[in-house]
């Protein structure tokens, strides 16, 4: 550890309570571990805030010292963005409180807390939260970042239901920021991601909800082709309760099989009839339809934990489920070249797709299906290279049916002309409030545009 991180360590140390200053131990190790095992950055210093106040002295002493700063929740970056090697990381994880008020249906969450502390909160009184199916995923993040999930369609991204946030400036200034104070910073969070300060609490609207319908459809893989081209058919009318995922995952010979994993949160009798029509596609060898709470949207605990893995991720925004994007798609699932790679399509319909592309920072309104190519491969497999060539030519034959940008929290620092595009007739609204609120360009969390600036913000 250098002169500069042992100085800036010990002047937290005097301020924060013992075991808040890490810089190592199994503390240090796990806090500077994420859900990427390809991602080996060792941070100077690891603070674990319990307060507001606690992040404001670290934010100080990281600017004091000229340290790199980035903030940590939930871990689940691929590129370990919110791990900066040799800078100080802000580690959330023990501001985790939510709490939930059943008669505005809002709830309050700490900067820390994860997904599954949102669902677990709002689910005894009958709410639910627009969220993803990661329950260790950061809530704060996916926010922030836009929030694809299952209940987007009904009730807008997670970004549509941020309704306020306390933020923590690069200056540790605090900031309270909605539609009517400091609306411009309100308007940067929501899509333009954590780099514009350390979000230590946010305001959540919540929705009447106890019951949908989902759970897995999966088809051979021969029937692939023609299940996607009539999915796209039905999905072209899809109500905003349907939401259907869908995507290659390996099968037991780890062969490629298609599924879908379609969500009803409706009227259950309607749901029931569009689901048989689901199930007309093709002909499944899988299908587990259940009515279950909002809770059960989240995978099983640890299926997506920090287990070692090696993944890399490519990313495009489909317009529709052409012919040509489709046998892109078939392709890329028929050379995989591990059995744990997989596709995956998300549907943005519905609601978001009716506010302005004004309304917030987020560049995409119109209706899409967004597609995450994941690489992934075990520690001990030497062919990484192999793996990201394969997710790199897999997103470059959707090139000629792409949209221009792509969705900010699953672009890579190399993704140049994606980043340019994503904030589409934003950008230039949004490069301005970042020289508002972050001129030095402290945080950085999803990747922006560099514009004409001189210093890019965007870290590996």
């Amino acid at each position: 550890m250098d002169v500069v991180a042992v100085s800036a360590s010990a002047e937290l140390a005097n301020y924060l309570d013992r075991g808040q200053v890490l810089v190592s131990g199994a503390g240090y190790e796990a806090a500077r571990a994420v859900w990427n095992g390809a991602v080996d950055h060792r941070p100077a210093v690891v603070v674990r805030p319990w307060t507001r106040g606690d992040v404001q002295a670290a934010i100080r002493t990281a600017r004091e010292h000229q340290l790199p700063l980035s903030v940590r929740a939930g871990g689940y970056d691929w590129t370990g963005r919110s791990v900066r090697a040799d800078g100080l990381v802000i580690d959330l994880s023990r501001m985790r409180r939510v709490t939930v008020d059943p008669a505005t249906r809002i709830a309050t969450v700490s900067g820390g807390a994860m997904v599954a502390d949102v669902v677990a909160a709002a689910s005894p009184y009958g709410l639910a939260a627009v969220t993803g199916t990661i329950g260790g995923l950061g809530m704060a993040g996916l926010t922030l970042a836009g929030g694809y999930g299952p209940l987007a369609g009904r009730f807008g991204l997670a970004v549509d239901n941020l309704l306020g946030a306390e933020v923590v400036m690069e200056d540790g200034r605090v900031v309270r920021t909605d539609a009517t104070h400091e609306p411009e910073l309100y308007w940067a969070l929501r899509g333009g991601g954590g780099n514009f300060g350390a979000v230590t609490a946010m305001s959540v609207r919540l929705h009447p909800l106890t019951q949908v319908l989902t759970g897995p459809i999966v088809f051979p893989w021969r029937e692939a082709a023609d299940v996607w081209d009539r999915l796209g058919t039905l999905l072209a009318n899809a109500p905003a309760e349907l939401d259907v995922q869908s995507g290659v995952m390996s099968g037991k010979d780890s062969g490629p099989m298609l599924y879908l994993m379609p969500t009803w949160s409706g009227e259950p009798a309607h749901g029931e009839k569009i689901f048989a029509d689901l199930r007309r596609l093709g002909s499944p060898l899988v299908c587990r339809i259940r009515p279950t709470d909002p809770a059960g949207l989240l995978a099983p605990a640890g299926s997506h934990a920090a287990n070692g893995r090696h993944y890399a991720i490519r990313t495009r925004n489909l317009p529709g489920l052409t012919p040509d994007a489709i046998l892109a798609l078939i392709r890329a699932g028929g050379t995989r070249t591990s059995p744990l790679s997989a596709i995956t399509l998300r549907h943005f319909h519905g609601r978001p797709a009716r506010i302005p592309i004004t309304a917030t920072a987020f560049g995409v309104r119109q209706e899409h299906f967004l597609a995450e190519i994941t690489a992934s491969w075990l520690p001990r497999d030497r062919d990484g290279a192999l793996h990201r060539t394969w997710a790199d030519s897999a997103a470059t034959a959707l090139v000629p049916t792409a949209l221009s940008g792509a969705y900010p929290g699953l672009l890579g620092p190399d993704d140049h002309y994606q980043i340019t595009h994503a904030y589409g007739g934003n950008t230039a609204r949004l490069l301005a409030a970042k020289t508002k609120y972050d001129p030095d360009s402290v945080f950085s969390a999803t990747p922006l545009p560099t514009g004409q600036r001189a210093r890019s913000w965007i870290t590996a």
